[in-house]
């Protein structure tokens, strides 16, 4: 969901400032990211030269709906949290990073966050498709991402990272929501599989594309 290090009781009075701030901060990371290095993990999402130089094409959409599927049911727990993806976020160098941007903290705080972006980013990782298809924890830079690397659009594809906004807006500083698109279904609705959906669980859902913000586009295989 949207406010990536907050917990569901947290900071409601701040949100406003930090959605700024991560906007703007988002900006600052996107441009000049540095190399990915084969010793350390990467500490920030690739940027569009590191995209276009990376392997992604070793990356099929079969495989990361695969992924992304063999979750569903995975459910979080009374607090909200208690998944495998937040547990790998907490633990990856990305935490870190997003923490610092976002305002400092422990990664402790990410323990009972709202976990969609989580979700997908951890099957992107899962995939081998960092590169492609980024990670974060909140929705909003995540879209950013896209855009700023010219992966973003409004055409449903499988495998695509579909971004909602429940009032049906076009900007992403109003996104809510993330999943993946298993299918344009033809009928003005998609089928996505989804991390922290209502029921508190991964779920394969029905959306109307009203609902839609825009897709972000890794690159896959042919």
């Amino acid at each position: 969901m949207a406010k990536n290090i907050l917990n569901r009781a947290q900071i409601k009075a701040n949100a406003s400032r930090i959605a700024v701030g991560l906007t703007i901060a988002a900006g600052a990371a996107l441009v000049g990211a540095p190399a990915l290095a084969a010793e350390r993990p990467a500490q920030t999402n690739p940027s569009q030269q590191q995209i276009a130089a990376a392997p992604a094409n070793q990356v099929s959409t079969q495989s990361v709906l695969q992924i992304a599927e063999s979750q569903v049911g995975v459910k979080e727990n009374e607090s909200g949290g208690g998944t495998p993806y937040h547990s790998w976020y907490m633990s990856s160098p990305r935490a870190g990073e997003t923490l610092a941007r976002d305002g400092g903290g422990s990664p402790k705080l990410y323990a009972n966050a709202p976990w969609c972006a989580m979700f997908v980013s951890w099957v992107g990782e899962q995939a081998g498709a960092r590169h492609t298809m980024g990670w974060d924890a909140y929705t909003v830079t995540y879209a950013d991402w896209f855009k700023a690397n010219k992966r973003w659009g409004d055409v449903a594809k499988p495998g695509a990272v579909v971004f909602y906004d429940w009032n049906g807006g076009k900007s992403t500083s109003g996104i809510d929501h993330v999943g993946l698109v298993k299918k344009d279904n033809g009928d003005g609705t998609i089928t996505a599989i989804e991390g922290n959906t209502g029921n508190g669980k991964v779920e394969e859902r029905v959306r109307p594309k009203t609902q839609v913000t825009g897709y972000g586009y890794p690159a896959y295989k042919a």
